[in-house]
């Protein structure tokens, strides 16, 4: 019975550690449309909820999904602080792309470039758009992938409930 006892103490701890772990940007190094060399890690350590948004210039749901950011994104920094990071995963060649996309769309976000595709790997997920967020300590306390409309305003709520606490 006392063997009984101690397993179930570990099993309870073992999970609540588990259940209250959060999960952390990985640092990688990735670039911004200049080509210098930035550490991920940087935009999750600057206090402000942060949406990192994973796209990619063949991608169709990509585009509308941060066209859609795009129209509310104004609000997002206003009345919650908050601060979209699009990060394309084009290849080198794709990249020549990038830049006149993101002037003819009128995106505001900071554009970073993971071409070798570190950063996606380091956050084991397969397909854009893959969308997510972070909180004002950098802990990754929401995921989603894919695009469907309204998906934004979806994405707002858990902005705004993070901005309550």
């Amino acid at each position: 019975m006392k063997l009984f006892n101690i397993l179930s103490v570990v099993f309870a701890l073992c999970l609540s550690t588990s259940l209250s772990a959060q999960k952390v940007l990985p640092s990688v190094n990735v670039k911004d449309l200049k080509g210098k060399t930035v550490n991920i890690q940087d935009y999750a350590t600057n206090g402000k909820i942060t949406v990192i948004s994973f796209w990619a210039t063949w991608c169709s749901p990509c585009k509308k999904e941060l066209d859609a950011i795009a129209d509310i994104y104004p609000d997002w920094q206003e009345e919650y602080g908050a601060e979209v990071i699009a990060i394309t995963i084009d290849n080198a060649r794709a990249m020549a792309k990038v830049p006149g996309m993101v002037e003819t769309k009128q995106w505001e976000y900071v554009i970073l470039s993971d071409v070798n595709q570190d950063l996606q790997r380091a956050l084991n997920f397969q397909s854009v758009p893959q969308t997510f967020l972070l909180d004002q300590n950098g802990n990754i306390v929401y995921t989603h992938t894919g695009y469907v409309s309204g998906d934004e305003y979806e994405l707002e709520d858990k902005i705004k409930a993070l901005a309550r606490k």
